[in-house]
């Protein structure tokens, strides 16, 4: 437990850092059309950097002026527990207009005061950086009572209105060695994104489930997001790593995922059990991290190219598997267990790869129904038909930055 007068001098200066966190920045896309959620308590759930705080801060200052904040990670609070949730209730006025909780999932039984100040009326928002945590919780105590949203490092969008550059070739070429966390956007320094990577790893992984071998796990970590694109099986890590078990394996790859460092992409089935057996593609949180967190001395750009659109998709909140039976398409998308789009990424359509990029693709429209596929390419624009199938190559800065399958930013 910590003293009542230690939590009261935090409170306080949190209130005057969270001002500051708003200025010099941009609107999130999060926040256009966004209005607040009566009755709910609000989750903003995303990797480590990516903004939330500052999202938070742009909230209260648009919704809630004058609401109350306070960060769980803030060095002089190291050590709260449940009980001091009565000393902090205490030094924040009733009358505040909504609390704002960073990164609360450090606390056990957290859930226990959210939904105490939810119950007697209070607008809650709270943010994390462990999807686990938060949704086991949330399941828990407080079912049908919050709304979840996901944040992510910035968008191709968002990068531009960052920089105050155009849409192009150039600047979304940028926008794959760069990625979106916007601390490394303003300060360009490598270390920044090794130092995130490392963190989460030992902070967020390591240390939080009593990991012994550690640099299998950074090892395990490196090599997936540098092979992003590409598909894993479990026992494959196991073998590739030495480890004892594939169920290791599996924790290695859960937890790198709950600390959203990495996506899993599944094959398509109708059968999950026939999802759950076949081998997953694995993609990571933002090109930047990849990019600089990378063993390969040459930067594949095509598997970051993959990587972007992928995460085009996901902000799409749509279903999103590979397809796979004699060829091979990378994405295909879902909407109410109905397939509404497929696409193919490759950076360079030619002669010689033109086949092997259609079958793949015009076999998971015709598995579909769909008469229009796609080609996501580097810079090239055209069309291809076959038989009674068209194919649109779109240049994948042009795909992205007119929000195509896109809900939110």
């Amino acid at each position: 437990m910590l003293l009542k007068e230690s939590i009261k001098q935090a409170y306080l200066d949190q209130q005057s850092l969270l001002v500051s966190r708003h200025l010099n920045t941009i609107p999130r896309s999060f926040l256009s059309g966004y209005k607040p959620a009566s009755g709910h308590i609000e989750v903003i759930s995303g990797i480590r950097r990516s903004g939330k705080s500052t999202l938070m801060a742009l909230i209260r200052d648009r919704f809630y002026p004058g609401a109350a904040y306070f960060n769980f990670e803030d060095s002089r609070v190291y050590g709260f527990d449940v009980h001091d949730f009565q000393k902090l209730d205490e030094i924040i006025p009733r009358d505040t207009p909504a609390y704002l909780f960073d990164e609360i999932q450090n606390v056990d039984k957290w859930e226990l005061f959210v939904r105490q100040l939810h119950d007697r009326g209070s607008k809650v928002f709270i943010t994390g950086s462990n999807a686990s945590l938060l949704s086991n919780e949330l399941g828990t105590r407080l079912t049908g009572r919050h709304l979840r949203h996901d944040l992510y490092p910035f968008s191709y969008q968002e990068f531009l209105s960052y920089h105050q550059i155009t849409s192009s070739k150039e600047t979304f070429d940028r926008y794959l060695d760069e990625g979106g966390f916007p601390e490394y956007l303003a300060q360009k320094d490598p270390m920044i994104l090794q130092n995130l990577f490392k963190d989460i790893v030992l902070r967020d992984i390591a240390v939080r489930h009593g990991i012994r071998n550690i640099q299998t796990l950074m090892e395990v970590a490196l090599f997936l997001i540098t092979n992003s694109g590409k598909k894993t099986t479990y026992n494959s890590i196991r073998k590739q790593f030495n480890m004892g078990a594939a169920n290791t394996a599996a924790d290695f790859i859960h937890w790198l995922e709950d600390s959203w460092l990495i996506f899993q992409v599944q094959r398509f089935s109708w059968s999950v059990k026939s999802r759950n057996a076949n081998p997953r593609k694995i993609y990571g949180i933002d090109t930047g991290l990849i990019h600089t967190n990378s063993l390969s001395f040459s930067a594949d750009r095509g598997r970051r190219l993959e990587n972007a659109v992928y995460l085009h998709l996901r902000r799409s909140g749509k279903e999103i598997f590979y397809f796979r039976e004699n060829k091979e398409c990378d994405f295909v998308l879902f909407e109410q267990r109905k397939c509404v789009m497929a696409i193919q990424v490759c950076e360079q359509i030619t002669p010689d790869n033109q086949k092997r990029e259609t079958e793949g693709l015009i076999e998971a429209m015709n598995n579909f129904g769909l008469v229009e596929g796609i080609i996501i390419t580097s810079n090239q624009n055209d069309t291809i038909t076959v038989s009674d199938k068209i194919i649109q190559l779109i240049p994948a800065f042009q795909f992205i930055s007119t929000g195509k399958a896109t809900k939110t930013g």
